[in-house]
């Protein structure tokens, strides 16, 4: 027989359905157990209709064989289960494939694994095939990656992360109905499914009867070899199964032979033995007496052991079970170490959080334990378990003095960087260069270097430049190439976000070409580091190539880490540089992957809001804005800080709640004027000053404004030297010196523009034109109206929907109409362009007079362009408005009126 694919096997079948005079055909589809045999069939049932054929179904071993084939006619039979069949369907069978007919179709299904007699389909003696009948075979594999994901997605959306796809797949094995079936546990998890819910889903109760019942069939004594598969539990050469089993000689043969025919193992296409569906390990494991799971965990280490190189971190599952506690201990030491070798920060994180929370590892393992976990720690992903380890660690007295430090060092990085509790990371980072300062130098160094970076909301900038003195010097005394590169890094990103100039030649001094892993590391950091002061300073294009290298490296060395925070900053960099396509949904899945880690989500929580707010969906604007990490918290680095109080006041603007503006300008210049670091009022000055202004707070705003020129002067920053200009452009309008206010706008659009930075560029231009509008000067008014008609592509380029409705809604006022028909035009039953604006702004939630404040209409008008706009498209809603028009214009492309 020919093994076939399923696509041309099926094409084969409809013509032997539909072509008189055909070949008859049989296709026996084999595949083990929950591989989908019965999905398959039940997908044929709806063939016979379209090639008017007649349909017979026959499920094997619920009753005598099936009556009703005819024998005239195209026919589709179908038999599930083949292997079940009793010997009187085995002989009806027989007699209607001995002797077909043309127009007969067969599938027939079967679980080898299962069948009386192997290679036999029908058992007995082979079927006599006469040579009119084509006889094909189709092999049902399991699924994929794709196909498994494709399950995630209808089961649970697009909650499922990719990590949890792969553990899926792995798991098991691609069997379609455990996929399935852990999919069915897996619906009921809250927000992203990640591999560990996967790993928590349990055995289904159909794969665990299923390996249970087989095994059971066995001979006793063949059991064994089964029992060892379960806990080595990865594919294994026939004589290391035998080993673990205890079998050998005659016994070891018929016991494998047992496990074959049986359905308990297979082999896979090295020759190596395993059970059919990886989680059903966990099911024979739970089944076993201790005694006997601790022998077979002990004859498993001793042959891993022996394997070359060894498998450490299989030793040590094995090690632990078999309750060989040194032998665990050392086991433990050795798969953390390759680990770190290679990278591998998260595998060595979780290997020594369980060997460090055990109280049986002794208390000098301890020690050269834990300051490995606290390194791997610092530059992998967040774990709240290291933290609470960690903590606990460094009060532990019986610790020398300098190991202490050393966790302590590394306990304030980690709180600082992955946990975002910065004011108790600087504590203990202070406390850590104290301790380590005489016996230490090295990591004195790097602690007071982490107290030098200005991005943290506590410090000001002369403490960071202290620190980072401090950190020079105790690095140099240290002679460590490791250390000095660590506070090299942090001088050039303290540097580069002050705007000095000689920031870029300090960056281009990294030695990123270093063999030593951890420089390498350090040098990423500073790239990554630097990209992101880049991005405030307004330099994109620098930034964008500084963060592809400080990526590439941080993989490069295992800084896991670092390599998100560098992805956190690319979407900060495409935010400001309008690649605004699919940046929401970028920026959504950064925020679920990384949502336990607030630092590295907080530049994806401010896009959003930002974003929110241009689409005048303000609610979403403030949710973002207020409840997670972008929010002015404990965590958030100063200059988002700055940026996310300057997108809160806006909003607050737009909602005409100067209060609210006024009180958040406020307090975030305190929190600016406290840090020091000027260029970061790019994105929080203008807005600042034009809530102090509408507040009667004038002196406040100049105050402001002073206090930002004198603070940016002799910086490098293309973005604060624009945000000066725009700060005070909106001075000067609101001093009524239109042409001044003109002036300052225009150069700052200038800039933005020179910047490649489209939004901040649109919303300037767009004041420039209001201004020269204003101004009353008719030389200047077909140049504003030129630019706010420019400004209104511009944010429709972009998907700033609300910008661009304020734009259209100010050039329709300074426009003069032009001469039209009497009467207002007839748009049917379709919205007019008022209206449909109108139920744009409505669909996002905006109220009448939020509408009406954008639109420059009366709330009253906005209240009857919905009361028409929803008799017209006969919703009940205002929030579906636009999307009832665009149903009945598809329908109707071509209303009157248009």
């Amino acid at each position: 027989m020919v093994t076939v694919k399923e696509a041309a096997w099926k094409q084969r079948l409809r013509r032997a359905l539909m072509c008189e005079g055909a070949r008859p055909l049989l296709v026996l589809a084999e595949g083990a157990a929950g591989t989908g045999k019965s999905h398959l069939l039940r997908g044929l049932a709806g063939l016979p209709e379209a090639c008017g054929a007649l349909c017979v179904t026959w499920a094997c071993g619920s009753g005598g064989p099936p009556s009703g084939i005819p024998d005239e006619g195209p026919v589709l039979l179908l038999v599930d289960d083949l292997h079940q069949a009793s010997a009187a369907e085995s002989d009806r069978l027989r007699e209607v494939l001995e002797r077909p007919r043309s127009g007969l179709a067969a599938v027939m299904t079967y679980r080898p694994e299962e069948s009386a007699r192997p290679g036999l389909p029908l058992g007995g003696t082979p079927a006599r095939y006469p040579a009119e009948l084509a006889v094909l075979r189709h092999h049902i594999e399991a699924w994929n990656f794709d196909q498994v994901g494709e399950a995630v997605t209808e089961a649970i959306g697009e909650r499922g992360t990719p990590e949890a796809v792969a553990r899926l797949l792995e798991r098991s094995g691609g069997v379609a109905q455990v996929v399935v079936d852990l999919l069915t546990v897996l619906r009921d998890t809250e927000g992203r499914c990640t591999a560990t819910d996967v790993d928590h889903a349990g055995v289904p109760v159909r794969l665990a009867e299923l390996v249970l019942s087989r095994l059971a069939k066995l001979p006793e004594e063949h059991h064994a070899v089964v029992w060892a598969a379960a806990v080595l539990d990865e594919p294994v050469p026939g004589p290391e199964l035998l080993t673990v089993a205890g079998l050998s000689g005659k016994a070891s043969r018929a016991a494998l032979t047992s496990a074959l025919t049986g359905g308990t193992l297979v082999v896979d296409s090295e020759g190596r033995y395993v059970l059919p569906v990886p989680l059903a390990a966990v099911a024979v494991r739970d089944h076993l007496p201790w005694s006997e799971l601790q022998e077979l965990h002990a004859r498993a280490a001793r042959v891993i052991a022996q394997r070359q190189p060894v498998d450490w971190t299989a030793l040590v599952r094995h090690r632990r079970a078999a309750g060989q506690v040194k032998g665990w201990v050392r086991a433990v030491g050795e798969a953390a170490r390759e680990a770190t070798a290679t990278g591998r920060h998260q595998e060595v994180i979780v290997l020594l959080e369980q060997a460090l929370a055990s109280p049986l590892v002794p208390q000098g393992a301890r020690d050269r334990l834990a300051p490995v976990l606290a390194r791997s720690a610092v530059v992998g992903l967040r774990s709240d378990q290291t933290v609470r380890v960690l903590s606990q660690l460094v009060e532990d007295e019986t610790l020398p003095v300098a190991i202490r430090g050393e966790l302590r060092l590394d306990l304030g990085l980690l709180l600082n960087n992955q946990v975002g509790r910065t004011d108790l990371g600087w504590r203990v980072l202070e406390r850590a260069a104290e301790e380590l300062k005489d016996d230490r130098a090295d990591l004195a160094a790097r602690a007071m270097a982490a107290l030098a970076m200005p991005q943290w909301p506590t410090g000001s900038l002369d403490q960071h430049l202290s620190w980072l003195r401090r950190a020079e010097e105790a690095a140099e005394a240290s002679g460590i190439e490791a250390a000095r590169v660590a506070v090299a890094g942090n001088r050039a990103s303290l540097a580069m976000c002050c705007g000095d100039p000689q920031a870029w030649r300090m960056v281009k001094q990294l030695p990123t070409d270093s063999s030593d892993r951890v420089v390498v590391q350090h040098a990423a950091r500073g790239l990554c580091n630097a990209a992101d002061a880049a991005v405030w300073l307004g330099y994109y294009e620098r930034a964008e190539d500084l963060l592809a290298e400080g990526i590439e490296l941080s993989a490069r060395s295992g800084g896991e880490y670092v390599a998100r925070i560098g992805l956190s900053t690319r979407l900060l960099l495409e935010w400001n540089t309008g690649r605004w396509s699919g940046l929401v949904a970028r920026c959504e899945a950064f925020v679920d992957e990384t949502s336990d880690m607030p630092v590295v989500s907080a530049d994806a929580r401010m896009v959003l809001g930002l974003h929110a707010l241009a689409q005048s969906a303000w609610g979403r604007a403030a949710e973002w804005f207020e409840a997670g990490a972008a929010a002015v918290t404990e965590c958030t680095a100063a200059p988002l800080a700055a940026a996310a109080s300057g997108g809160l006041i806006r909003l607050a603007l737009a909602r005409q709640d100067v209060v609210t503006a006024v009180a958040e300008a406020e307090r975030a210049w305190e929190r600016l004027t406290a840090k020091g670091v000027w260029v970061w009022a790019a994105d929080l000055a203008p807005w600042a000053v034009e809530a102090m202004v509408r507040a009667g707070k004038a002196a406040g705003a100049e105050a402001m404004a002073a206090a930002y020129a004198t603070g940016i002067e002799g910086r490098d920053s293309p973005a604060a030297s624009a945000g000066l200009e725009w700060t005070r452009a909106v001075l000067a309008e609101t001093q009524g010196s239109w042409g001044e206010a003109v002036l300052h706008y225009r150069r700052a659009a200038a800039a933005f523009e020179q910047m490649r930075r489209p939004y901040s560029r649109a919303i300037t231009a767009e004041a420039a034109a209001r201004c020269e509008l204003t101004t009353g000067n008719d030389g200047l008014k077909a140049q504003g109206l030129a630019e706010l008609a420019a400004c209104v592509q511009a944010y429709t380029d972009l998907g700033a929907a609300w910008d661009a409705a304020r734009a259209r809604a100010e050039l329709r006022i300074r426009q003069p109409s032009g001469k039209r028909p009497r009467g207002r035009p007839s748009y049917g039953d379709h919205l007019s362009p008022r209206e449909r604006e109108v139920g744009e702004l409505a669909t996002r939630g905006l109220t009448n007079r939020e509408i009406a404040e954008i639109l420059h209409l009366s709330p009253r008008t906005v209240e009857q362009h919905i009361a028409r706009a929803m008799q017209k498209t006969g919703t009940a809603s205002r929030t579906a408005l636009v999307e009832a028009d665009d149903e009945a214009r598809s329908e109707s492309p071509h209303p009157a009126g248009e």
